[in-house]
């Protein structure tokens, strides 16, 4: 039997077989793909040259196009927010010497060099000198009601899930609820607050909390019920190991997770799965993910400590839709062979698909150094291997 994309990738997420894995290429902002690597797989497939849309200025992502989303039978979409231009913390693109810089709604200063660049670097942080409640009452916080961020949320959604039979991936207002406070206050100074100054730390992490779910109320009331998944995050994790301790995790953060994500089912007006990203060593905090009410876990970062595919499935595969580990990014993809790609891409196969809960997508974005060639290895495999 043959599903449409969106029965395929509901009935991943409902841990049961389809006619083949669903694959996801630009779903959301961390399941996407360079400009540079974007534009060489284009002329690689012999597509029509054109102007790349940027989907993801800090980033440098492209937005998918119809053509490469028919051609490689891409299961997803995505549906972010528009971007809102009330803030007055916002200054565009601009050149400084030998970098572009600009600033988010957020306050947050963003660069990245003329020549060469990949993406931005934070480069400024609003609140690097906050000490006090009374510093973010007077903060200019960006609108999560603006009508500019919905203003054609409803019809891009509806064409997606009515009009291609796709699914779709409904974008967050901004990054997590840590990140954003690290973002703002920088990581040093936001570490340590969450040590010694709790009251601060925790009155920034629930303002946020707070902006978010006026954001997703908004949202969800806009797509109504046809939304499957909305996307949220917190990198909780290096390579090697957890950026905070479990304990601290429980602590400080776990509480606002929990409150966030038991909102967003309670208003969705049908069952919505949370999307959560997290790179690195994360294993350690999946059984708190999961109680709070996290249902996918991206990007499977497989090179990273305990993050073995196949114990991952064994232990947490019937709670946790893995949507992402589909190849090694950091060695294989960009710098192995075809054949080395090939063989990766069996293995993920082989480890995450067993009974479905599985989304093929590479680890985090495809970055700039990934030739056309490999990505093509990838597809191919996936093809070949991904048939139930």
């Amino acid at each position: 039997m043959q599903y449409s994309s969106y029965e395929r990738v509901k009935r991943a997420l409902e841990h049961k077989e389809a006619d083949r894995i669903p694959f996801d290429l630009g779903g959301s902002v961390l399941t996407g793909m360079s400009i540079h690597s974007y534009a060489r797989l284009r002329k690689y497939l012999g597509l029509p040259e054109k102007k790349i849309d940027i989907v993801d200025m800090t980033q440098q992502l492209a937005r998918i196009d119809d053509d490469i989303i028919d051609l490689l039978g891409i299961d997803v979409r995505c549906v972010d927010p528009n971007p809102s231009d009330k803030s007055t913390l916002i200054k565009p693109v601009s050149i400084d010497g030998a970098y572009n810089k600009m600033t988010d709604e957020w306050g947050i200063e963003w660069k990245m060099p003329v020549d060469g660049g990949h993406y931005y670097d934070m480069t400024g942080q609003p609140l690097a000198e906050a000490d006090s409640n009374g510093v973010l009452d007077a903060f200019q916080w960006p609108d999560p009601k603006d009508p500019a961020r919905f203003a054609t949320m409803k019809q891009r959604a509806d064409q997606v899930v009515f009009g291609e039979k796709r699914a779709y991936i409904l974008g967050r207002q901004f990054a997590g609820i840590l990140e954003t406070s690290l973002w703002m206050n920088g990581f040093e100074k936001f570490y340590c607050d969450m040590l010694v100054e709790e009251d601060y730390a925790h009155a920034m992490m629930a303002k946020i909390t707070e902006l978010k779910m006026q954001y997703w109320e908004k949202a969800l009331e806009t797509v109504g019920d046809n939304v499957l998944i909305v996307s949220e995050a917190d990198d909780l994790a290096s390579q090697n190991s957890l950026l905070i301790s479990e304990d601290l995790y429980k602590k400080m953060v776990h509480p606002y997770h929990k409150q966030l994500y038991d909102f967003i089912k309670r208003k969705a007006k049908s069952k919505v799965y949370i999307f959560y990203h997290s790179c690195g060593a994360v294993k350690p905090l999946i059984p708190y993910l999961i109680e709070e009410g996290v249902d996918i876990l991206n990007p499977v970062q497989v090179s990273a400590t305990g993050m073995d595919t196949k114990i991952l499935k064994k232990e947490f595969g019937k709670d946790i839709t893995f949507w992402g580990g589909g190849v090694d990014t950091q060695q294989i993809l960009p710098y192995g062979t075809v054949q080395q790609v090939r063989e990766e891409v069996k293995r993920r196969i082989e480890d995450l698909s067993p009974g479905g809960g599985f989304v093929f997508s590479a680890v985090h974005n495809i970055q700039s150094d990934v030739p056309p060639e490999n990505f093509m290895a990838m597809w191919q495999a996936l093809q070949d291997f991904g048939k139930y």
